[in-house]
């Protein structure tokens, strides 16, 4: 059956914009052109012949990590190889009740309901999905005050897949209602420059050995992020009428966006000297971080800390973030000796 993206006030798809087209294009349809999370898919592959053999539903699948790592590619993938239909959602755009009732009573046997940043639901949202997903039953209140009536509904079996980059934040009841629970991790180099050779075989822009090494040093780990610069690069390509991607063309073009070769931008280098410089280094607490450099906080915790503390260049700390020495090294400050005895 062909994946079916539904668009509704409830469920908003904005394949129109050029950036998604994009990432759609170059987006793995089987497990065999995913790269990357190979134990996930080892397991998936299991409970999908599983179910299959069956003739049942998949079990309800949670999938967490940082942003860009393939949540939705596997959600896709998932349900191509169920041959079911795929319905997209996100826990922000489902206000009430009625909104994921409307959802679920849409749903045909066998469906796949695709919840990204599931960790935002409202609780009233959610307290709907723990019938849904035990029992495929959906309890709802029809009006209000003394005449208020309860009504229970049969859904159709179904498959639920949760995104989300916070797991702490889900409720335990609605996290313990998932029969798998899998977390990405980030990228090795390798892997991401695999993903830089297929891509750019889709995109038809050839790529040197060293250019691909040095933008997959520089990709952050994030298979988005090496598509987002392979696509950026190609541009500057295309500027200087070239037909390839050269080492240097690379070079140059990651100069211009202001992108180093650990794959650091301007507001990651700024983040980390603002902790230098104006808090000696640190401890500083998150929310007067975020107050000196304008950010709010949930951007600095969940887009920039994630990289920078996997490159060993954040701490976080009771106390506060802290820089590193490897921080001060990569900015060229030099640490005085009593500097040292902080880490």
């Amino acid at each position: 059956m062909p994946i079916s993206r539904q668009k509704s006030a409830i469920n908003p798809i904005t394949e129109n914009d050029h950036e998604e087209l994009f990432e759609v294009t170059l987006r793995p349809q089987t497990f065999g052109e995913y790269v990357g999370q190979s134990q996930i898919k080892k397991n998936l592959h299991v409970f999908i012949s599983g179910a299959k053999n069956r003739k049942e539903p998949l079990e309800h699948i949670l999938l967490y990590g940082p942003a860009g790592l393939g949540k939705t590619t596997l959600a896709n993938i998932i349900s191509k190889e169920m041959g079911a239909n795929l319905r997209i959602t996100s826990g922000p755009a489902i206000e009430k009740p009625g909104d994921l009732a409307a959802l679920l009573t849409n749903l045909e046997k066998g469906d796949v309901l695709f919840i990204d940043e599931i960790h935002r639901l409202k609780t009233t949202v959610e307290e709907i999905l723990y019938s849904a997903m035990e029992d495929f039953m959906l309890d709802l209140m029809v009006g209000k005050g003394p005449g208020a009536k309860s009504m229970r509904l049969s859904l159709a079996p179904f498959t639920l897949i949760g995104a989300t980059t916070k797991t702490g934040s889900l409720s335990a009841p609605l996290r313990d209602r998932f029969g798998s629970i899998h977390k990405l991790e980030f990228y090795t180099p390798q892997e991401i420059e695999q993903i830089l050779e297929r891509n750019s075989r889709i995109l038809a822009c050839e790529i040197e050995p060293e250019a691909k090494k040095f933008l997959s040093l520089s990709a952050r780990a994030t298979p988005r992020v090496a598509n987002r610069l392979l696509k950026r690069v190609r541009d500057f390509a295309h500027m200087e009428g070239a037909t390839g991607i050269s080492t240097e063309l690379a070079k140059k073009a990651l100069e211009h966006l202001g992108i180093d070769q650990k794959g650091l931008d301007e507001t990651d280098r700024q983040l980390l000297k603002i902790i230098i410089e104006k808090f000696s280094g640190g401890p500083v607490g998150l929310s007067t971080l975020a107050a000196a450099m304008a950010e709010d906080k949930e951007t600095i915790e969940e887009i920039y800390e994630p990289f920078l503390i996997q490159l060993g260049f954040l701490q976080r700390r009771p106390k506060g973030r802290t820089a590193t020495p490897h921080a001060f090294q990569h900015l060229g400050i030099t640490i005085a000796g009593e500097k040292l005895g902080l880490f």
